[in-house]
């Protein structure tokens, strides 16, 4: 049975969030006389190559907000914080006919998840494709080489009485690891994040919520593949089922939407998710102008059943201040996407204004027996 409401949410605990974020600066701007990335470099993912060396895939974003996927090597300063990058290319670009459409192109906002029990990378992406923004998975072993394996097909589920491949749907991230499925089984799961109202791009449509759900605004649901199903067919992850709310706009930062950071990391807690969430007001969301605020907040997750809410920010950990954050292609926003474990320190990358890519180091507000972190 779905779990399509959202009354685990509301009873999190929104005090026990022992984490902050402390910014450490400026590691991404566009490179003048660089085509790809007149419009800004934003919201990139995160991993290392078999040396072990860190690198940011951020979305390179062209004339005409065509965006593709970069590769760029970290650089460190004397005490070891992320200051810089080296470019390395080009790793994806809307080469497929379904990421592209008419007026528009793209593949947008990766996501890269290292997952062990597979030796892959993991990419999530939005496909900004004829149909607006749809997600989509490639995979590597190396962060270089990608192997699309094509737009993600959610299983029709009779319950929510309606196919969520109707909907704009972003945010996917997916978890390091399996994780409880709703049967108890180990399953590999991801976050996602639908949209509900089709009348953006077709007028007169409007708002279609799945059964049970009576909150418009978009939030953060969770879906499942069996491990038994990747293992035979890696492609099996493009095909998640057992589709679950996990949260909803709660507190008056997150008060349009919210959707997932980074990939959830595992903490004594359970599993740690950086969301962000935007307030303000959006006539049109295909259009950049907009009138919004983008924080960054904090979830924990059940580790027993990752659908389940045990713990979440009432107040953003970061908000826009820097200029970097407040003025930009997208002014006010804080947009995490990727997390790092670096010499036992966590770092988060994230996107400023839509113009900049910043980083932040995330800390313990209070010392407790268990104090290492599973990246």
């Amino acid at each position: 049975m779905s779990n399509t409401t959202a009354t685990t949410d509301t009873a999190a605990d929104t005090t026990a969030i022992p984490y902050r974020l402390v910014r450490k600066g400026v590691v991404m701007s566009p490179l003048a006389g660089e085509a790809n990335e007149v419009d800004g470099v934003l919201n990139p993912a995160a991993g290392r190559t078999p040396d072990g060396t860190l690198h940011l895939l951020p979305r390179l974003v062209a004339e005409g907000n065509v965006s593709r996927v970069g590769l760029a090597e970290v650089t460190f300063d004397e005490a070891g914080v992320p200051n810089g990058v080296e470019r390395r290319g080009v790793v994806l670009s809307p080469d497929e006919g379904w990421e592209r459409g008419k007026n528009n192109a793209g593949v947008e906002d990766p996501r890269v998840t290292w997952v062990p029990s597979l030796g892959k990378h993991v990419m999530s992406y939005v496909a900004y494709g004829p149909l607006g923004p749809k997600p989509a998975l490639a995979v590597s072993e190396n962060l270089t080489d990608w192997t699309r394996l094509g737009p993600i097909q959610f299983q029709y589920q009779p319950d929510l009485d309606t196919d969520l491949n109707l909907f704009p749907n972003k945010d996917v991230v997916h978890f390091p690891e399996p994780v409880p499925g709703p049967d108890g089984a180990p399953a590999y799961a991801m976050l996602h994040r639908p949209m509900w109202d089709l009348g953006w791009f077709r007028p007169g449509e409007g708002v279609h919520l799945p059964a049970g759900v009576t909150d418009e605004r978009p939030g953060i649901w969770i879906s499942y593949v069996p491990v038994a199903e990747v293992e035979a067919d890696i492609r099996a992850l493009t095909r998640p089922r057992d589709h679950r709310l996990v949260a909803l706009s709660v507190f008056p930062w997150e008060e349009l939407k919210i959707g997932g950071g980074p990939a959830p990391i595992r903490v004594p807690e359970g599993w740690l998710l950086i969301h962000h969430g935007v307030s303000g007001s959006i006539e049109n969301p295909w259009e950049q102008n907009q009138k919004v605020s983008y924080a960054a907040g904090a979830m924990i997750l059940d580790p027993a059943d990752p659908s389940q809410v045990i713990a979440r920010s009432d107040q953003p950990l970061m908000a826009p201040e820097t200029e970097e954050e407040r003025s930009g292609t997208v002014p006010n926003v804080v947009f995490p996407t990727a997390i790092e474990e670096i010499d036992g320190e966590l770092y988060v990358f994230y996107g400023m204004a839509d113009a900049h890519i910043g980083v932040a180091l995330l800390e313990r507000t209070e010392h407790t027996e268990h104090t290492e972190h599973t990246a």
